[in-house]
């Protein structure tokens, strides 16, 4: 894996997700931040680019259950749930946002109108398109939803995708979403390893993965 031409996509490690006290906290969401951190390192070092997705939603939207969604109020806009967590690594980079107007916005690459079902794309392809990447390693949370969401999308657009295991979470609204999504993208090609494995290769390659 050439560092030039990859970019470290990290999803929604928000107070709202990663902190215990967030609206939607992930469970063992503080687990992954060594080794996210660990990912990002490796990217700086490689000069691969590090995007950092934030959901960023408006007071009222469908995505809510209180307006008729499945979720509860989370990452409303300019609250300290929509804030990074402090144990997040932030390093110059580029910052996706989603749900902005209210929105589904799992995919880092797209999104959904709850009412009417249109869908459109955000910025990120366009910006890596633009910095010649070709490959993409995903991690944060939740692996069930935006992980998912965003790695699928990537390889849909030819990007050859890994997923870090060890530096995401499901959610699982339903029993089992996490061990579904793995099989999933497995079956659509994507490649996994650990960020471990990734932060241990200072070269700029990655280890052998895991198809």
């Amino acid at each position: 894996m050439n560092g030039s031409s990859t970019a470290l996509i990290i999803a929604d490690i928000q107070n709202d997700f990663a902190h215990p006290e967030g609206s939607l906290y992930v469970r063992g969401a503080e687990e992954i931040f060594p080794v996210v951190n660990a990912a990002i390192e490796w990217a700086r070092s490689t000069g691969a680019i590090v995007v950092y997705t934030q959901d960023w939603h408006p007071l009222s939207t469908p995505h809510f259950k209180r307006d008729g969604g499945i979720w509860p109020v989370h990452c409303v806009r300019n609250s300290w749930g929509a804030e990074f967590h402090d144990s997040l690594l932030q390093v110059p980079g580029e910052t996706v946002r989603k749900g902005v107007g209210g929105e589904d916005g799992y995919s880092a690459f797209s999104f959904r109108d709850p009412v009417s079902g249109k869908v459109g794309e955000t910025r990120l392809e366009k910006l890596l398109r633009a910095r010649g990447v070709r490959e993409l390693m995903v991690a944060g949370l939740a692996l069930d939803y935006c992980v998912k969401e965003t790695a699928l999308d990537a390889l849909r657009k030819g990007f050859a995708t890994t997923v870090l295991l060890d530096a995401t979470r499901p959610v699982e609204l339903h029993r089992g979403d996490g061990e579904r999504a793995v099989e999933e993208l497995r079956r659509k090609g994507a490649r996994f390893a650990t960020a471990r494995e990734i932060s241990e290769k200072r070269t700029g390659h990655a280890p052998a993965l895991q198809g």
